[in-house]
């Protein structure tokens, strides 16, 4: 690009050079052949008046004015006589015509200026003037000033050729720097937020590549999140659905229907816990569609009852709380599932899961009997652990902040979490 740019800058410059300097050249050549003449034509005028006074006054020997060493001056007689002077001995075609015309007469010679002024007497020409100069003054002075428009136009290109190569660098600079970031960005670096160059345009695509890359990263966050949540949420669905099965296995005398419709069950809850991560996904925050609180508090029990009882432990649920919550079944079917996989991962003995009204909002308590969390610790920070704490934790923490409501850890030991959400506008009648 800036060999593009300094190419463009330096035939522009030459162009424009060539077009102002070739009639500046036109006219200088003729300005200086005037030039010649007229001092030429007055060296003659001046000659002719000399002699005019000469022949009027019959002097002898005739004389005429020295014209300087670049012009000879004679005096032709009216027959064509060289009278005095340098010049040929007879009269040449300028000398015959200003005899003829009696008009003064401008002309050329081969390498010659020329120049005839009659002397007239009542109307006759009595003498002929010839004044002769050499041209090559004239192309002398020419030359050296074409010469001297060359220099100046050579300068004036070699001046747009640095200037071009400085706009180049200022313009080519920013876009390097943006084809660089549009590199990184290709390798996944979202980082990248190209610096302002100062240039509208430039800036303006430079403004829209870091909003690009701002929201690749988001894109690609929400992505990787979505998968490490979605692996964590399926564990457990996937656990229950393997209980079923393997207790069918162990107890062969089971009804094999009993143990299918089980199975179904789990599937079911597999599916619809799918559901909720896709929606959830796919809206990017909560829906906020008032959930049944009931009727899902019923559906956990139902869905967790056998993890526990396989551990020899209990899942106890109060409904108290009739209130319906200002988020979806998907966002608070997900945020207690993690607590109650929590609860039977880290927790021990009797599980309990409490819904009530908390002045004006829905409070719902999941408990346990275990040791609970170390002093010190932070249960939602996410350590990339599979389970429990960290990820699923901090996955809860953030659907209940997008649904506008509060997660937090009520007590320390035993633990108890507790779920604050804010009550729907219309509540059921």
């Amino acid at each position: 690009m800036r060999r593009r740019i300094v190419t463009l800058t330096v035939l522009a410059a030459v162009l424009a050079t060539v077009l102002f300097g070739l009639p500046l050249a036109v006219g200088a050549e003729r300005y200086f052949a005037e030039d010649a003449r007229a001092e030429l034509q007055q060296a003659a005028e001046s000659a002719a008046l000399s002699a005019a006074d000469e022949l009027f006054g019959h002097q002898q020997p005739l004389t005429l004015p020295d014209a300087g060493e670049q012009t000879r001056v004679a005096l032709y007689s009216p027959d064509g006589r060289l009278q005095v002077g340098e010049g040929p001995a007879l009269a040449d075609r300028a000398v015959r015509a200003a005899a003829g015309d009696g008009r003064l007469i401008n002309g050329s010679d081969e390498d010659s200026l020329v120049v005839a002024v009659p002397v007239a007497d009542r109307g006759k020409v009595v003498g002929v003037v010839r004044a002769v100069t050499s041209d090559r003054e004239v192309l002398l002075r020419t030359v050296l000033t074409w010469l001297t428009m060359a220099g100046l136009a050579l300068f004036a290109v070699l001046v747009a050729w640095l200037v071009s190569h400085v706009i180049a660098g200022k313009l080519s600079r920013p876009l390097e720097e943006l084809s660089g970031a549009a590199r990184r960005l290709g390798d996944g670096d979202f980082s990248v937020r190209p610096a302002p160059a100062g240039v509208p345009e430039i800036d303006s695509v430079a403004t829209s590549m870091g909003t690009t890359a701002q929201r690749l990263g988001q894109l690609v966050a929400r992505e990787r999140a979505f998968s490490a949540n979605a692996s964590h949420q399926l564990r457990t669905p996937l656990a229950g659905l393997r209980l079923h099965l393997e207790l069918a296995l162990d107890d062969p005398e089971q009804d094999p229907d009993a143990a299918l419709r089980s199975s179904v069950e789990a599937a079911d809850r597999l599916e619809r816990t799918i559901d909720d991560l896709l929606l959830l996904a796919r809206a990017g925050g909560p829906v906020t569609a008032p959930a049944d609180v009931p009727d899902l508090l019923a559906e956990l029990r139902e869905g967790w009852n056998g993890l526990l009882t396989a551990q020899g432990r209990r899942l106890e649920v109060h409904a108290g709380g009739t209130v319906r919550p200002n988020a979806s079944v998907a966002t608070l079917r997900q945020v207690l599932t993690v607590l109650l996989d929590n609860a039977t991962t880290h927790g021990a003995g009797t599980v309990t899961m409490t819904a009530r009204d908390a002045d004006g909002a829905l409070a719902i308590d999941v408990a346990d009997e275990g040791r609970g969390v170390p002093p010190g610790r932070d249960p939602f920070v996410q350590r990339g652990e599979s389970s429990g704490h960290g990820i699923g934790l901090a996955l809860a923490r953030g659907l209940a902040e997008a649904a506008g409501g509060r997660l937090r850890l009520s007590r320390a030991t035993p633990p108890m979490f507790t779920l604050l959400l804010p009550v729907a506008d219309e509540q059921p009648g």
